[in-house]
C-alpha cells in the first residue's frame, strides 16, 4: 500500500500512484524497518526536478524495481522543500562521502536512521561508469544480508563523523572594514568581467551578493561594486535565463553567457531577485532595472498566486510538447518558422533578430531560448511591444508548465518583502495588496496561537512539518518591510512574536551560534547548522538582519545583541568563501551603518506631505535602514515616541548610533541624509 495520497506536498503525491510501496518520513515507517529487518531507502527530491521526474519513470513506475523494492526495503519518499531539516543532514552526509550532492538524493539507511550507502540519481541501466539502479539495489540488499555488521560500522562511523561537524562561529567578533574589504577583493577575483556573475558553468543567480555590493557602495561610494552589479544584473536580463516574454527567471544557466537556463522557475529566486532589481534601480535609475523589477513582481502575482493568496513555489521545467512527451524547455523556446506562423513574414525576421532567434538555435533541435542582444533604439518600441504580446497570447495556448502549489512559508516571506518594497517604489498599490494577502494567510493558516510557524500549506490546509529558522528569519523580514511600507504596525508585532522564538528556540544560550531547527523539534541524526547561503539567505544570515532591524524598531538589546553574535560567522567566512555569505555580508553593511532608523511623522498616512516624506525615505539607499511612518505619539511603532510636528507639518527623524539629526521637513534634505 502507498501511503502519500494523503500528503500535502505535490511531489509526494506525483508519487502516490507508484507501485513502490512508499512511506511519508514518519516514526512509523522506522519502526517497520525495525520490525522486519529491513534497511531503509530514502528518496529525497522536489517537484521541479527534472531528473527526478526521469528516475520516477524509469525506476519508481517500473514494476519489477517496485517488486524488488517492496521486498527488500522499506521505502520512503522526502519533499525536501517541506522537510530541508531532513534533506540538509542526509545531503551533508553525501557530499562528505561523494565529494558532490544534488537531487534526487538516494539514502540508504539502518532502521535507526543512520546512512551507509549514497547517491543521487542512478540511470536503469548501467552508464557511463555509474552502475545501474537494479545493481545498487541488490548490492545494498546483498551487504544488508551478508555484512551487516561491516554496515552498521560504517554507519556509526558516519554518523559520529557528521556530529564532530558542530559550527560554533557565535562568539566571533562582528565584521569589520577589513572583512569586507577582504570579501570584496575575493568576489572581484572570482568575477566574470565579459558575461557578467561569478565563476563558470553552470551559472548561478547571485541575488545576495548584489544585495551586499549595492549596500556596500550605498556605504562606501566603491564603484566597483556598483559596476559588478550593475554589469551583471544587466547581462541576466538580457539572457535567456530571463524569460522575456513573461518575466521571471529561470533557476539558473547551463552555460557562463547566461543563455541557455535550466528552465524550472523558483519562488525564492524571483522574490530575491525582484527585490535586488528594485534596489538597483532605487541606486542607480537604471529604466532596465526597474523594467526587469516589475515584470518579475508581475510574473509572481500573475503565474505563482494561489487561490489562498500566497505564492506557490515553482513551476516545473519541463512541459508537453505537443506531442504527448515531457520535455524540458518546452514551454519556452522558439524556431524561425514558429516565429513565422505567429507574426507573419516580415515581423518574424524583426522578432529572430530581436530576439536572438536562429536557425541553428541556441538550445536543442534547432530552438532557440528567447535573448535580448544589446541593440537598444534600433528598433521601434510599439512594434516590439506588439510582437511580445502576440508571442506571449501564442504561448500561453501551450501546454503550460506543471505549478508545485504549495505555499512555504521562508519564500512567501522573501516574497511579501520583494512585492512591498517594488510596489512602494513603483507606485503600484497592487503589489502592495498582494504582498498583504500573503501575509494574512502566513497568519492566518501557517501561525499557530503560540506564534508557532507551519513549514507549508496546499489549498488552505496547513502542513504537518514544523517551520525551521529561515522559515521564521524570512517571514519576520517580509512583516518588517511590510511595516515600513503600510505604516501598519502589527506587522512589527508579529515580526517580534517570529523572533522570539528565534531567541528562545534556535539560538545556542553559550556560543551564540544558531541551529537550523528548533530545540524541540524533531531529533534527527544530527541538528542541521549551515551558515553558507545558498539558493537563499540561510537561517542564519536571514535571522542576524531581522533580528538588526527588528532591533532598530524597537531598540530591543537581545536582539541586537543576537544579531551582532550571529555575525561573527561573516566574520569569519565573509573573506574565504564570499560568493556563499552575499546575504550575512549584506547584514554587515547594515551594522557598519547602523543601521539608521527613519521616523516620518505626520497627521495621516494619506497626508500628500507624510506621503512625500515616506516614499522619500523608503527609496534612501542606506544599508538596512529601518522606516516607520504614522501620526505623533502613535504607539505602533516605537520609533515614533516623542516626535512632534514640526510646526504643525510633517517632519522626518533620522537616528544612527544613538545620535540624531534635527527634524526635517525638506524632502530633499532627507534624500542626502540617506545616501551619504
Amino acid at each position: 500500500m502507498n501511503r502519500l495520497a494523503h500528503e500535502t506536498s505535490p511531489y509526494l503525491l506525483q508519487h502516490a500512484e507508484n507501485p513502490v510501496d512508499w512511506w511519508p518520513w514518519s516514526a512509523e515507517a522506522f519502526e517497520e524497518a525495525r520490525k522486519s529487518g529491513k534497511p531503509v531507502l530514502l528518496s529525497v527530491g522536489y517537484s521541479s526536478c527534472h531528473w527526478c521526474h526521469v528516475m520516477a519513470h524509469e525506476s519508481f513506475e517500473d514494476q519489477a524495481t517496485a517488486d524488488f523494492l517492496n521486498e527488500h526495503f522499506v521505502n520512503i519518499k522526502v519533499d525536501r522543500e517541506e522537510r530541508p531539516d531532513v534533506d540538509a543532514v542526509y545531503m551533508e552526509a553525501v557530499q562528505a562521502a561523494t565529494g558532490q550532492g544534488g537531487w534526487p538524493m538516494t539514502v540508504f539507511l539502518t532502521p535507526d536512521a543512520e546512512p551507509f550507502y549514497f547517491g543521487t540519481y542512478f540511470p536503469p541501466a548501467p552508464r557511463h561508469g555509474s552502475p545501474s539502479f537494479r545493481q545498487v539495489l541488490e548490492g545494498v540488499r546483498s551487504a544488508w544480508s551478508d555484512r551487516r555488521d561491516e554496515v552498521a560500522e560504517v554507519a556509526g562511523k558516519i554518523v559520529r563523523d557528521l556530529a564532530g561537524r558542530e559550527i560554533s562561529y557565535g562568539d566571533a567578533q562582528v565584521p569589520g572594514e577589513e572583512e569586507l574589504a577582504q570579501a570584496l577583493l575575493g568576489l572581484t577575483r572570482e568575477y566574470d568581467p565579459q558575461r557578467g556573475g561569478f565563476g563558470g558553468a553552470p551559472k548561478f543567480p547571485p541575488s545576495m551578493v548584489i544585495e551586499f555590493l549595492l549596500r556596500h557602495h550605498a556605504r562606501t561610494g566603491a564603484e566597483g561594486a556598483l559596476q559588478m552589479a550593475v554589469d551583471t544584473c544587466e547581462r541576466m536580463a538580457r539572457g535567456g535565463i530571463y524569460d522575456q516574454l513573461g518575466g521571471g527567471f529561470a533557476r539558473y544557466s547551463v552555460d557562463r553567457e547566461w543563455v541557455v537556463p535550466h528552465f524550472e522557475k523558483m519562488l525564492y529566486d524571483n522574490a530575491l531577485l525582484c527585490r535586488a532589481y528594485a534596489h538597483l534601480w532605487r541606486s542607480t535609475g537604471s529604466e532596465l532595472a526597474r523594467r526587469v523589477a516589475l515584470e518579475t513582481a508581475d510574473f509572481m502575482v500573475r503565474e505563482l498566486r494561489t487561490g489562498e493568496g500566497g505564492f506557490a513555489s515553482a513551476l516545473d521545467a519541463d512541459s508537453d510538447d505537443g506531442t504527448g512527451r515531457h520535455v524540458e524547455g518546452a514551454y519556452y523556446v522558439w524556431t524561425p518558422q514558429q516565429l513565422t506562423d505567429v507574426l507573419g513574414e516580415e515581423d518574424a525576421q524583426l522578432a529572430a533578430h530581436y530576439f536572438g532567434v536562429t536557425e541553428e538555435g541556441t538550445f536543442e533541435h534547432g530552438q532557440s531560448v528567447l535573448q535580448l542582444p544589446q541593440h537598444d533604439g534600433l528598433f521601434d518600441a510599439g512594434k516590439i511591444a506588439s510582437i511580445r504580446e502576440r508571442l506571449l497570447d501564442e504561448r500561453s495556448e501551450r501546454p503550460a508548465p506543471g505549478r508545485d502549489d504549495k505555499v512555504v512559508a521562508a519564500w512567501n516571506g522573501l516574497a511579501i518583502a520583494a512585492l512591498a518594497e517594488t510596489g512602494a517604489y513603483f507606485d503600484r498599490p497592487d503589489l502592495v495588496e498582494a504582498a498583504v494577502g500573503a501575509a494574512d494567510l502566513l497568519v492566518r493558516l501557517h501561525l499557530d496561537e503560540q506564534a508557532r510557524l507551519a513549514r507549508t500549506s496546499k489549498d488552505g490546509r496547513a502542513g504537518a512539518n514544523a517551520g525551521v529558522l529561515e522559515d521564521y528569519a524570512d517571514v519576520a523580514e517580509g512583516f518588517l518591510a511590510l511595516a515600513s511600507v503600510t505604516g501598519e504596525g502589527v506587522w512589527l508585532e508579529f515580526a517580534g512574536f517570529l523572533l522570539d522564538h528565534v531567541l528562545a528556540r534556535f539560538v545556542d544560550a553559550e556560543s551564540g551560534s544558531l541551529y537550523d531547527t528548533a530545540a524541540d523539534a524533531e531529533q534527527l541524526i544530527r541538528r542541521p547548522q549551515d551558515p553558507t547561503d545558498n539558493a537563499t539567505p540561510s537561517g542564519w544570515t536571514a535571522a542576524a538582519g531581522a533580528l538588526l532591524s527588528y532591533a532598530a524598531h524597537t531598540g530591543a538589546e537581545p536582539h541586537r545583541a543576537a544579531a551582532e553574535r550571529a555575525l561573527g560567522v561573516v566574520k569569519a567566512l565573509g573573506p574565504r568563501v564570499p560568493r556563499f555569505i552575499g546575504w550575512g555580508l549584506a547584514v554587515a553593511e547594515a551594522l557598519l551603518d547602523g543601521p539608521r532608523e527613519v521616523a516620518i511623522v505626520g497627521p495621516a498616512l494619506d497626508d500628500p506631505a507624510t506621503k512625500t516624506l515616506h516614499r522619500t525615505a523608503l527609496l534612501g539607499s542606506a544599508p538596512g535602514a529601518v522606516v516607520a511612518v504614522g501620526p505623533p505619539e502613535s504607539d505602533e511603532f516605537p520609533l515614533l515616541a516623542d516626535r512632534p510636528l514640526q510646526q504643525g507639518q510633517p517632519a522626518a527623524y533620522v537616528c544612527r548610533n544613538f545620535t540624531c539629526d534635527a527634524p526635517t521637513t525638506d524632502p530633499e534634505w532627507l534624500r542626502n541624509a540617506l545616501t551619504s
